[in-house]
């Protein structure tokens, strides 16, 4: 049989050791608005069999907006910033809270760490940030990750964001020399389009292009996420150039995380350019 070379790289997605999961808000939260706590714990299941078998993981999840929506009874995402912050410092406890009790009945211990631009463009700051995330790790402790969107108006304005955490996520990967970046969205990968509208799943990229920039869509106005395949693109760009492996893949499909790091044909593989 003659392999080609998506399926020979993703032989190797197995042998990551240290891996970055990104949950957007669309993942975990319905389209109620509310939190959906059966997908979480799904997730968090998976999480768990993975830090099991060895792998040192870290989790940056969005969702705390759309969790303080849900508390306060807000039905669409607020558009001042200063009830975004309200929704995020109301969400980001639920939100915690509810990983901190699913990983505790696995005996894993989690920890909070909340992030904006400046953890990364200051040198002491993005030091400590390191040295802490690599002491977690060694500990066993699975961070997780999210924007303070309480406190920097500007992370919560779609022009300066994070993108739903994507670009985020690639940051702490690059940072902590992960080998593999799994970014679990509501698509199954990049799409492809024929002459006829149909969309195809794309299994593997090796270089993103200006063929690969133009499959890209813009993402809907108005909802819950701030991301779009954009901004998974952007992140996939800089991971790859630092030789970590992506996977943009369908966090609702069930074993998701599961298929992925076993090496199966689960989304879209970016292969990572040799460090």
């Amino acid at each position: 049989m003659i392999i080609n070379s998506g399926d020979k790289f993703r032989q190797t997605v197995p042998e990551s050791r240290r891996v970055v999961v990104k949950i957007g808000s669309r993942v975990i939260v319905r389209k109620t608005g509310k939190p959906d706590n059966a997908r979480i714990k799904s997730l968090v299941l998976q999480l768990a069999a993975m830090r099991r078998a060895g792998y040192e993981l870290v989790v940056v999840s969005s969702g705390a907006i759309a969790a303080g929506m849900e508390a306060l009874r807000i039905a669409t995402r607020p558009a001042s910033v200063p009830d975004l912050q309200m929704c995020a410092a109301v969400g980001q406890g639920r939100l915690m809270a509810t990983y901190s009790e699913l990983f505790g009945k696995q005996k894993i211990v989690v920890g909070q760490m909340l992030l904006t631009h400046d953890d990364f463009d200051r040198k002491i700051r993005l030091a400590n940030l390191r040295r802490t995330m690599d002491h977690m790790l060694r500990q066993g402790i699975i961070p997780i990750i999210n924007e303070n969107d309480a406190v920097a108006d500007e992370e919560v304005k779609a022009d300066l964001s994070f993108g739903d955490n994507d670009y985020l996520a690639s940051l702490v990967a690059r940072q902590i020399r992960a080998d593999l970046l799994i970014l679990l969205s509501t698509v199954d990968g990049l799409r492809s389009y024929d002459a006829k509208g149909r969309t195809h799943r794309v299994p593997y990229v090796e270089a993103i292009n200006k063929s690969i920039l133009q499959l890209v869509r813009p993402p809907a106005a108005g909802g819950l996420s701030k991301g779009g395949m954009d901004s998974k693109l952007r992140a996939a760009d800089a991971c790859m150039k630092s030789g970590c492996n992506v996977v943009i893949a369908d966090g609702t499909r069930r074993d998701v995380l599961t298929n992925v790091i076993a090496g199966r044909d689960e989304g879209t593989l970016f292969i990572g350019s040799p460090a």
